[in-house]
């Protein structure tokens, strides 16, 4: 076989692959543009009967089987019990940005495709692959990645990921890896709140410097990534679906495609955050809000939690709209037999002794203010206090001869059964059918556990199947109702991923809204996901232990897409003129933070306070955010920055408080900027406008 190569060619880079003559699919490059006709197969051989070929060997897409002992991104089983792949390539299709490389096992008529989705506009990558049974026998997967990265250079790379929880998600770690594997994943049923379905592997890198190689999964359920770096010094990542108890049975004639992954190489962390900020706003996010501000909501619960009624949540609503609020949405304990949360999930229809005039008599007064009206629902759960599971006790996961485990007195209903998936989809659709309903917040508070699934012939595919339900309920409301605005949460940050992104308008980063933690909460989502759907909230919530000013919660949550849950009927009327400031304020830049260019200037751990800015594509307008922490400064007080993203060539007026000052932007980016930060807990907002 001739050998051949691929160069795929981006804005500012190559990444080439090539066959060699075995037909196997090489990776060659990855990084900064040559000419593409200097790239070429290189051949390796064997070193000794330890070390074969296939050690030294960059493949592209690494499968099970041979004399590779490496990590592998394919595993299978034949009809035959054949556990060995030999994928060789077969074709190769290639379009204006489309390249499909078509690899085959021969001898047992199974197809592999590798596709790369790209464009000259960006430096983002989209792959993914499908598998494709052309055979008369069932195939059994055992590991299905989404893409394999092989990284250049034998230097060791520092990898980036959150080692987070419940309540302090994105919290970044930064690990050398000098050898061995670094295994990040969830075995939940969603992403989770500990790792995130990402790799960030850099070296020497800054927010301004360094090589930077990234690779985010766009998938929310069980997800495994494996950064390995090997005995000759070389470092591979490998994305995907995670194998910890999978594996998929495809029939005669079936095809599975992977989850998408989303890579790419830059210069700094920077230029990362912002490159696949303005990428998932333009190709990933639903299209119908992906270029549309989100608006300023109001969230109820904590103001009532489970006591709801119409005339309290209108009095919450008014007050909601005077302070500016867009849409007023009202949290848990609307429906069934909901008191506490002990029962009522599963029972999708309006409390009638809470609304005993139905639940319109509340949408129309929101309605009448102004405002969109929302909704909360968790319909992947279920309570046995519920007819739901009283009518059918088997809808849940669950084994004839284990306990079903309660979570937050919940159980987890059983998707991948099309009655159930059916079910959900129809009590929220009924819902949006009757009712002016704008919104949903769609929550999800509990992982998966005795996993039995009497409906499937192989129980470990049910993973991949519920995440794959809740992706298509989602996309089919959104497509029945266009103008329906989905929010994806989960005990927090539980599915705050792509994978949840590319189905939802946006996601719930954290239930911890204490706001000097939610400063690094915020940081680490910064990297690698949009600001827009990045939902902040003003809360009480942690007033009694850490008391921060009013001040400073609006600062930190307007650096996201500003939402209020505080209890407004404990608002004094000084509180209420405060939040109708800052709510304006925001809806002036509003535009800036959630499309803009975005720097993160100064952080708690190397600066002791918080600097983050925004500007405006055409760099009109800046916004600057300043938060100190809660020690003392003393001499410290005195602080200067550097401001980013200006245009150097013209006059800025810069406005902090009541303080004036015109330049140029190059002065505001080559001259420090002086700021006084002369107490703890302290928060400014400086906004530069061009003149």
């Amino acid at each position: 076989m001739e050998t051949r190569i691929f160069v795929i060619e981006t804005k500012n880079t190559h990444y080439v692959l090539g066959v060699d003559k075995n037909g196997r699919v090489n990776h060659i490059h990855w990084g900064g543009k040559a000419d593409a006709d200097d790239y070429e197969v290189t051949e390796n051989w064997e070193q000794n009967s330890n070390h074969s070929e296939l050690d030294y060997t960059n493949f592209e897409y690494t499968v099970f089987g041979g004399t590779m002992y490496r990590n592998c991104a394919f595993k299978c089983e034949y009809f035959d019990k054949c556990r060995d792949s030999v994928f060789a390539f077969k074709d190769a299709r290639e379009a204006e940005g489309e390249l499909d490389i078509i690899l085959t096992d021969e001898p047992y008529n199974i197809d592999l495709v590798l596709s790369y989705r790209y464009s000259k506009d960006t430096d983002i990558i989209t792959r993914y692959v499908t598998v494709k049974n052309n055979s008369e026998h069932t195939l059994k997967i055992e590991k299905f990645m989404s893409a394999e990265l092989t990284l250049p250079d034998s230097a060791p790379y520092e990898v980036k990921n959150p080692n987070g929880a419940w309540g302090s998600e994105f919290l970044t770690e930064t690990t050398l890896l000098k050898n061995g594997t670094l295994t990040f994943e969830s075995r939940k049923g969603t992403a989770g709140h500990t790792n995130s379905p990402y790799a960030i592997m850099s070296k020497n890198a800054d927010e301004e410097h360094g090589d930077v190689f990234f690779a985010a999964l766009g998938y929310g359920g069980n997800f495994k990534v494996e950064i390995q770096r090997d005995f000759v010094g070389i470092t591979r990542a490998i994305l995907g679906i995670s194998d910890f108890d999978f594996s998929y049975l495809l029939k005669s004639g079936e095809s599975l495609t992977s989850p998408k992954v989303y890579m790419g190489y830059t210069y700094g962390f920077e230029k990362m955050s912002n490159m696949m900020n303005d990428f998932a706003v333009k190709n990933i996010l639903p299209k119908s809000f992906a270029d549309k501000p989100l608006p300023v909501l109001y969230n109820s619960w904590e103001a009532t939690e489970f006591n709801v009624n119409a005339q309290q949540q209108l009095k919450l609503a008014k007050i909601a709209k005077e302070i500016g609020c867009e849409l007023f949405v009202m949290d848990d304990g609307w429906f069934g037999r909901r008191y506490n949360d002990w029962g009522g999930l599963g029972d999708w229809v309006v409390n009638e002794e809470k609304f005993p005039n139905g639940i319109d008599e509340l949408i129309d007064g929101v309605n009448e203010l102004g405002m969109n009206f929302g909704l909360w629902f968790e319909p992947e759960m279920v309570q046995d206090d519920s007819d739901l599971f009283k009518a059918h006790p088997d809808w849940i996961y669950h084994y004839p001869n284990r306990e079903a485990m309660k979570l937050r007195h919940q159980l987890v209903l059983n998707l991948t059964k099309p009655e159930v998936k059916e079910y959900v989809f129809d009590c929220m659709d009924k819902m949006l059918e009757k009712h002016n309903i704008r919104y949903i917040k769609w929550d999800m508070n509990r992982p998966f556990s005795e996993i039995g699934t009497e409906n499937l012939e192989n129980g470990q595919e049910l993973w991949l199947r519920h995440t794959q339900a809740v992706y298509e309920i989602a996309d089919r409301l959104k497509e029945k109702y266009p103008y329906l605005q989905l929010e994806a949460c989960s005990s927090g940050g539980g599915r705050a991923e792509y994978g949840a992104m590319e189905h939802f308008d946006m996601v719930w980063t954290s239930d911890n809204t204490d706001p000097v933690d939610r400063l690094d909460i915020q940081h680490g989502f910064s990297l690698l996901y949009p600001i827009k759907c990045m939902r902040a909230w003003v809360t009480d919530t942690n007033l009694t232990r850490r008391p921060v000013t009013l001040d400073f919660r609006f600062n930190v949550s307007m650096q996201g897409s500003l939402s209020i849950g505080s209890n407004l009927l404990n608002f004094s009327q000084e509180d209420i003129e405060k939040s109708k400031h800052y709510v304006e304020l925001y809806k002036s830049f509003r535009e800036v933070i959630q499309f803009g260019d975005f720097y993160r200037l100064r952080n708690f751990d190397e600066d002791g306070y918080y600097a983050t800015q925004y500007v405006s594509k055409d760099k009109s307008k800046s916004v600057l955010f300043i938060d100190s922490n809660a020690n003392s400064f003393f001499n410290k007080q005195f602080r200067s920055i550097h401001l980013k993203g200006l245009d150097p060539n013209v006059k800025y007026k810069l406005t902090d408080g009541e303080r004036t000052v015109v330049k140029s932007g190059a002065y505001f980016m080559n001259k420090e900027y002086a700021i006084r930060l002369d107490r703890p807990l302290m928060s400014k907002i400086i906004i530069l406008d061009r003149k």
